[in-house]
């Protein structure tokens, strides 16, 4: 359309020129305004057909748009292909001499060398951080699959969008891929899957202008980590409207409250995506009584969005129990992924792993968002009882920058699970 327009404004001026100093008689004027409408014509015939080409941009995939090609370009970060540059993949060169004490494969590829599976996965060392990808936009992250070694939730993710200095993501592997329990357990969801033995996917679309940065912490004391991991992404056009991708962390634990705050001081424009909660009770009985609460755009004491129980956020129902014992379910929106049974030793308390993706119900705020949720079981005579469980919550939401900063991480000690 830019090209039209330049090319209208073009013919005018210069067919003014030519008469303005008697270049142009009437019938060559009829002719030179044949030819420039052929060529105008010829113009918006082939800018058409290049818009109808291909105007879609690659994102917001789905069923439905599979089959519509784009200008897009697909990439993967690997530790075969650091970069992602095209053409960069499965170069690494298996070290000489090959020793089965040096981490990665070179001892497993010494006979086949390069262009076979030498750099599989990295090694990150106790408090070390490594980037394990950054990208020059704009484009979008589509998927991430990865599979850590150790203490899942002492290895924590961090995103930088653009050249923030502040992450916009800031959690625990663990949590971001709902095992918060560091114990393996399936996930079948739009958003996240957890498959076996330990592979986590994550679908969010995160898509970025300038750069995206993706960094893992090992913040375990004494062990090492390896991550295997693929970050697959694809170079295009970002519409203005889109958000970034957000995702923070909060625990409590030590008996603190009874009013558990999931997220607090979210600033801007944006939209709440869903939430993951690691609930980890101290006492017997049925622990979900609790009404989440949604404070949007300056609301005080009430909120604007109030629910009826734990369970019915969760897309549940009484007690989660149909059999005379929780029953898990894992659904595209909603489900409680996780239940750890009481063992008769060690593990004398129950903890539940439960998601919530509003994907088809985002709830939007404009200034500003606080979600809480109440932490009720059940006491004598019907009454009810304020709970201190063990509660975390990692929250997704997309929002326009800058982002209010995030509250200080725990240290390993305050991510501990026992």
């Amino acid at each position: 359309m830019i090209l039209l327009k330049r090319f209208s404004i073009f013919a005018v001026k210069y067919c003014t020129i030519l008469k303005r100093r008697s270049l142009l008689t009437e019938p060559n004027e009829m002719k030179l305004t044949k030819i420039l409408s052929v060529l105008l014509c010829s113009t918006i015939a082939a800018t058409g057909f290049a818009q109808q080409q291909y105007p879609f941009n690659g994102l917001e995939m789905n069923l439905g748009n599979l089959s519509r090609l784009s200008n897009a370009e697909t990439r993967s970060i690997s530790p075969e292909n650091f970069t992602g540059e095209k053409g960069k993949g499965g170069m690494a060169v298996p070290a000489l001499p090959a020793t089965r004490n040096e981490n990665n494969a070179s001892w497993a590829a010494r006979d086949l060398g390069q262009t076979w599976k030498v750099n599989p996965y990295i090694t990150i060392n106790p408090n070390e951080t490594f980037t394990i990808a950054e990208i020059e936009g704009p484009g979008a992250i589509q998927h991430i699959w990865m599979t850590p070694t150790g203490v899942w939730r002492w290895s924590i993710m961090r995103i930088y969008w653009d050249d923030e200095k502040e992450p916009s993501v800031e959690c625990p592997i663990s949590d971001f891929f709902c095992m918060g329990w560091n114990e393996y357990a399936p996930v079948v969801s739009l958003p996240i899957c957890v498959n076996p033995g330990s592979a986590f996917n994550s679908y969010w679309t995160m898509p970025f202008r300038k750069k995206c940065k993706i960094t893992i912490e090992n913040i375990n004391p004494s062990q090492p980590m390896n991550l295997y991991y693929q970050v697959d992404y694809t170079l295009t056009e970002v519409p203005e409207d889109a958000g970034y991708f957000h995702a923070q962390f909060r625990r409590t634990r030590y008996n603190e409250t009874s009013d558990f705050t999931i997220i607090d001081d979210v600033k801007g424009k944006g939209q709440y995506v869903g939430v993951y909660m690691a609930w980890g009770l101290h006492n017997n009985g049925w622990w979900g009584e609790g009404e989440i609460k949604f404070f949007m755009d300056g609301d005080d004491k009430f909120p604007t969005i109030c629910g009826t129980g734990t369970e019915d956020y969760f897309c549940g129902s009484y007690n989660f129990d149909r059999e005379g014992r929780f029953t898990e379910f894992c659904t595209p929106y909603a489900g409680l992924c996780q239940v750890i049974r009481p063992d008769g030793t060690y593990r004398s308390q129950e903890r539940f792993g439960l998601y919530r993706w509003h994907i088809m119900d985002p709830v939007r705020f404009n200034k500003s968002l606080k979600i809480t949720i109440q932490d009720l079981g059940w006491r004598h005579d019907g009454r009810y009882l304020q709970q201190n469980s063990d509660i975390s919550a990692t929250t997704f939401w997309y929002q326009a920058e800058p982002h209010a900063k995030f509250p200080e991480f725990p240290t390993w000690q305050d991510l501990e699970t026992y």
